[in-house]
């Protein structure tokens, strides 16, 4: 570990080349995100919920399992029914290593998950932007859409990215349970780019 690395949580994998090519499908990275934000599910359920086959949640979830991504949730399971958990709570990647790698299929697998984040999030903010009149008022109110444009060295700029992650982590230790009363799952999207001047 680097001298300004922070470790890891023991709940959030770290992919490598083997395990980032494991995950980078589609259908993997919306089925891993549907357990991590649903809880365990069937391969059926995840079918009905993501509009995918049955056989298709059903051998990919076999394949992140081989990854080590997901893994069995026994105490759901009745008779023949298998449900299916997250095995860690979030991922990390180091892109700039993989995005860098000699190997052409690690790169096509990096830049697959980053295009299938990227596209998550804009369809996770359409579908805030589509209902947010069904929330009530306290949620309509807590919700934010901005972007700012700062000149930065890219010092600066990896020093504001790590603030911001530690504001939002500090929040974890504030995190509620299901059962609080008008809790919802808060998700923050945090996209930080250079831009060229023209």
């Amino acid at each position: 570990m680097a001298e300004n690395e922070k470790p890891v949580p023991d709940d959030v994998r770290v992919l490598d080349a083997r395990s980032l090519r494991g995950l980078a499908h589609p259908l993997r990275i919306r089925l891993l995100e549907a357990l991590r934000a649903y809880g365990p599910a069937t391969a059926s359920q995840l079918a009905d919920r993501l509009g995918e086959s049955s056989g298709a949640t059903s051998y990919h979830l076999r394949q992140l399992a081989a990854h080590g991504f997901v893994k069995d949730d026994p105490e759901r399971g009745k008779g023949r029914e298998r449900w299916w958990k997250a095995a860690q709570r979030g991922t990390r990647v180091n892109s700039e290593d993989l995005l860098r790698d000699a190997d052409p299929s690690v790169r096509g697998a990096m830049n697959t998950l980053l295009y299938e984040h990227a596209t998550g999030h804009g369809q996770e903010l359409s579908t805030w932007l589509g209902t947010w009149r069904d929330w009530p008022e306290e949620w309509r109110r807590a919700w934010d859409i901005s972007d700012f444009a700062i000149r930065l060295t890219p010092e600066l700029a990896a020093e504001l990215r790590d603030k911001l992650h530690e504001v939002i982590e500090g929040y974890r230790e504030n995190e509620v349970g299901q059962d609080v009363e008008n809790s919802a799952r808060f998700r923050v999207h945090l996209h930080a780019f250079p831009r060229d001047e023209d």
